[in-house]
This record gives C-alpha cells, sequence and structure tokens, in this order.
C-alpha cells in the first residue's frame, strides 16, 4: 500500500480508501459482511474510511462505527452531510442549523466523540458560503472535527469557498471529492488544477466508473452488476452514450491486457497516477469485490500506458457528461439562465 500526505494537513492517507456507501441497505451488506471488509482492508494497509450520513439512512454509519469499534485511533474517519435526511425541509444543505444537527447524529450513530474529516456532500446554492465555514469552523474548534472538506463541488464554488476562508477568517476547506475516472475525465480541466492550486487533498470517489471499469461489462455479454440492477438506464447500450463507454471499454481492456494489468488495476492505477489525487475511494460489496481492487494498491501505470489511455478517452473528456454532478444549475434549469 502507498501512503500520501491529504492536502497541507499532514496526515498520511492509503492511496487506496475504503468508501462504505455500499454498507447497509444500498449494497446488501449485513454488519457481518461490513465487519469483514473493514477488517480485510484495514488488514492490508487502508487507513481511511468514507462514509456518509445519507448511504442507506444512516445505516452505514451505525456499520461502521460497530465495524472500528476499539481501533478508532488508527483509522482516519470521514463522513458527509448535505444530502437529504427524510421529507422536512430543513433536514439539509449547508446552514449551520442543520449541520450542527447533523454532525451530533453521525457521531452518535458512528460511536465515536469526533471524526477526522467532515465533508459537505453537495454545494448548497441557498446557503452562504461563510454562513458553512462558519458553522465548520465552531465545530472543529469544539473538537468534533479535525478538518471539513467539500464533495463534487465545481471548480468555481471551491475557489468561492477559499475566497470566503479568507475573507471572513475561517478555517478553510481542505480536501474534494470529486467523481473521477478514465471515462469521466473532465475534473482534469478545472477542478484538480484547481484543488492542486490551493492544496487541497482529493478523495476520487467512482474510480470504476459504477462498474463500467470493473472488467464485468464486455460486449456480447448482458450486463448483470448490482449497479445495472436499480439505474439500468445507465447501462443500456442502445443508447448512444453508453455504446461509447461500451467501445472505450473494449479498447482499454486491450490496453490492459498487453499491460498485464487487470481492468481493475488500470483503473485505479489511472486515477492514483494523477498528482492532485491523494486517494481513490473503493466500495467493494463483497470480499472477492475487495481483494480485486486491493490488488491495484501497488500499481503504478508507466507512460506508454498512460499514452495509449489518453488515446482511447482524451484527457478532460467525459463519455457521459449528463451524469455529472457538479454541473453549474444554470446548465440545467433553463429558468436560471433566462432574464
Amino acid at each position: 500500500m502507498q501512503y500520501r500526505t491529504l492536502g497541507r494537513t499532514g496526515v498520511q492517507v492509503s492511496s487506496l480508501a475504503l468508501g462504505a456507501m455500499n454498507f447497509g441497505r444500498i449494497g446488501r451488506t449485513t454488519q457481518d459482511e461490513a465487519a469483514a471488509l473493514v477488517d480485510a482492508a484495514l488488514e492490508a494497509g487502508v487507513n481511511l474510511i468514507d462514509t456518509a450520513d445519507m448511504y442507506s439512512a444512516g445505516e452505514s454509519e451505525e456499520m461502521v462505527g460497530k465495524a472500528i469499534a476499539g481501533r478508532r485511533d488508527d483509522i482516519v474517519l470521514a463522513t458527509k452531510a448535505a444530502m437529504p435526511m427524510g421529507d422536512e425541509r430543513n433536514h439539509r444543505g449547508g446552514s449551520r442549523r442543520w449541520l450542527v444537527t447533523a454532525l451530533d447524529d453521525s457521531l452518535r450513530r458512528l460511536g465515536v466523540d469526533h471524526v477526522d474529516l467532515y465533508q459537505i456532500h453537495r454545494w448548497d446554492p441557498t446557503t452562504a458560503d461563510e454562513e458553512t465555514l462558519s458553522a465548520l469552523t465552531d465545530l472543529q474548534r469544539a473538537g468534533k472535527i479535525r478538518y471539513f472538506g467539500s464533495s463534487t463541488f465545481p471548480a468555481h464554488r471551491i475557489v468561492q469557498a477559499q475566497w470566503a476562508a479568507r475573507e471572513h477568517r475561517l478555517s478553510r476547506y481542505v480536501t474534494e471529492q470529486p467523481s473521477y475516472s478514465i471515462l469521466q475525465r473532465g475534473v482534469e480541466t478545472a477542478v484538480l488544477p484547481v484543488t492542486q492550486e490551493y492544496g487541497l487533498g482529493v478523495l476520487v470517489w467512482s474510480p470504476l466508473a459504477s462498474g463500467w471499469l470493473s472488467g464485468a461489462i464486455r460486449a456480447g455479454q448482458e450486463v448483470t452488476t448490482s449497479r445495472s440492477a436499480f439505474m439500468p438506464e445507465r447501462f443500456d447500450t442502445a443508447l448512444p452514450h453508453n455504446k461509447a463507454r461500451l467501445d472505450a471499454v473494449e479498447k482499454l481492456a486491450e490496453v490492459a491486457d498487453q499491460a498485464g494489468l487487470t481492468m481493475i488495476q488500470l483503473a485505479l492505477g489511472f486515477v492514483t497516477a494523477h498528482p492532485g489525487v491523494t486517494s481513490a475511494l473503493i466500495g467493494p460489496r463483497t470480499l472477492d469485490h475487495l481483494e480485486a481492487q486491493l490488488a491495484a494498491a501497488d500499481t503504478v501505470l508507466p507512460a506508454d500506458v498512460l499514452d495509449a489511455i489518453d488515446a482511447v478517452v482524451a484527457p478532460g473528456a467525459d463519455l457521459a457528461p449528463h451524469e455529472k454532478f457538479d454541473t453549474p444549475p444554470a446548465l440545467l434549469d433553463p429558468s436560471l439562465r433566462r432574464r
């Protein structure tokens, strides 16, 4: 396992981190299965575990808390808030009112007195940056969080938040968690250059592109991944953008074969090769999945393999741009770009 410094914090984290989104009803994972995944990941050298309050409506945090009991100090523990937690309109977002409550709820579910990294799951356009940063700064000073970061923020919002922290003399976001894979390289155009400029640690989610880069999706085979069962439109190869992804996957499989690598090693080695990336979040549902992903822990792709990947998917290109989560709202809602 490789270890890297998380931004400018001085904290050392593993280049592969355990994402716990599949713990609970989302991944149909039991407590025993979640504990086995945590045990195996820690044994392999993983020292960062990432979850969120909204994953299975809090069940993921509860499972993580039980799995790490007795060894909390050896783990860099990260969670998130801001996504809706029920139908109540104020149980979401980046307001002080909600974040104070949401963090206490997360600490209770996790069974800990603090988290190492508290992340705003999505940018909240209804809340001023200084409101969110002020609340997070106070929670940090209270000892309930060590650091805080953002997740899936557009580049201009990352910059704005850094400016707001300096302008109002508040603590700043020290990490960003974007979606990044060989098939979705759009963050290379602005997000990653911005995080490098500000010295942010970067924890990449979906490096296997929701399973497209796992080796389980190939031409001429029925798509039977767990993700395809509840998001079939993302895997319908009759759709042009999915056909483009499948074509790219077939070419990437050739690159992997020639390099003597699995598709997973190629995919994870690609994202961790970027100098702006700290860790790639892996989200296994089973021990077999985890074992296949941990095989990429020490994968270093040579220049010719990286060049071959660039020839398949150009730098900065998104093969499914409509699936991005950091698109400015005005591009999605016509009323926001009309007089």
